[in-house]
């Protein structure tokens, strides 16, 4: 004889069989609606999943506790969706996207982060139950961070909803590895803050012309660019030939200025004043005889290393390490370098 408990489980069962279209297009409707809303918000997403639940794991849901529920709409994580971050602070970022996207059912959410249990870092996500318009099913949604999610798996994979007991010597190695993995979530956090108060001090400083003040490095040297500075030897070089400047990304100079010996963006600046007139002049010996009408944006500062350079006794091998460099040590460059020599020769900064 069939149970009562036994019958009302199966009916849910049914029930879940003739409501899996619909809760298929949900798990899409709910991945094309978060996709749209995250896909451009400049936050670093490690994944956007979803999926339905299997019938064999509602099975098991409802032999534990199937008397909770009076029928398949009030299981709430049917259909399960999770957001993974690299930043513990972008999860709360999300979860205000989340809240605008979706009817947030807010007695049966829960913040697990807020918990603070000695076991609970790969648990820590926020789990909102949310609604979306014209379903009647609520799905999970889960936002969490990478080492979250890698910690939750690993834990799962070794013991969690297990019938076997970890021994206590594993347990507490594991606990220990989960508050390790915390602390490396919330530096990384920490970190990026610190990262963009330093690029907002380096911007400030190069806006006020305080360069001496400023280490010379990535950061420091994007900022450096975006003010301009090669701008108007570039626009001189150009009208040589009237040519078209043809914007060339300059990152890859970093390691020839500091080859050169500059250490702060102030020395940039003076090695900019000591050699800009000569570098003109070699564009003029570079291009004057050409009909040449489009030149790279990166032709003023190329130009400013090579008389730096050749002005210094570097020579031929000067120029032949400045384009491995610049180039990748390929053979070429010896013949880039002869040439480059050849075009310099007869200009006053030669230095034999």
């Amino acid at each position: 004889m069939i149970s009562a408990s036994d019958l009302h489980q199966q009916m849910i069962l049914e029930a879940y069989r003739e409501a899996l279209p619909v809760l298929e297009q949900l798990k899409t409707d709910v991945l094309v609606t978060l996709h749209e809303a995250l896909d451009d918000s400049r936050l670093f997403l490690t994944a956007i999943e979803a999926r339905v639940k299997k019938e064999q794991s509602l099975a098991g849901k409802l032999a534990l506790k199937g008397a909770k529920y009076a029928s398949l709409t009030d299981i709430t994580d049917l259909v399960g969706a999770r957001v993974i971050t690299s930043y513990t602070d972008d999860v709360d970022r999300i979860a205000s996207i989340a809240e605008r996207l979706f009817e947030i059912d807010w007695e049966n959410s829960v913040d697990k982060r807020r918990l603070h249990q000695l076991d609970s870092f790969g648990y820590n996500s926020l789990h909102y139950i949310c609604r979306l318009p014209g379903y009647d099913f609520r799905f999970e949604l889960q936002l969490r961070t990478t080492l979250q999610h890698a910690w939750a798996v690993i834990n799962h994979d070794n013991g969690y909803k297990s019938d076997i007991e970890i021994p206590q010597e594993y347990l507490r190695r594991m606990n220990r590895l989960a508050g390790m993995l915390e602390m490396a979530d919330d530096e990384f956090s920490r970190i990026r803050t610190e990262l963009t108060d330093y690029r907002r001090r380096v911007q400030t400083l190069v806006k006020n012309g305080k360069l001496d003040d400023v280490q010379l490095d990535g950061d420091a040297f994007r900022s450096y660019l975006q003010a301009g500075r090669f701008n108007p030897l570039n626009k001189r070089i150009a009208a040589i030939n009237q040519a078209e400047i043809q914007e060339t990304p300059l990152d890859n100079y970093l390691q020839v200025l500091k080859w050169l010996g500059c250490n702060t963006l102030g020395d940039v600046n003076r090695l900019i004043k000591r050699y800009e007139e000569d570098a003109y002049r070699l564009a003029r010996h570079q291009l004057g005889n050409t009909d040449l009408d489009i030149i790279s944006s990166a032709l003023g500062l190329q130009n400013i290393c090579i008389v730096c350079i050749l002005s210094t006794g570097g020579g031929k091998s000067g120029l032949e390490q400045l384009f491995d460099m610049l180039n990748g040590t390929i053979a070429q460059n010896a013949t880039l370098a002869d040439i480059t020599y050849e075009q310099a020769k007869t200009l006053s900064f030669m230095k034999n």
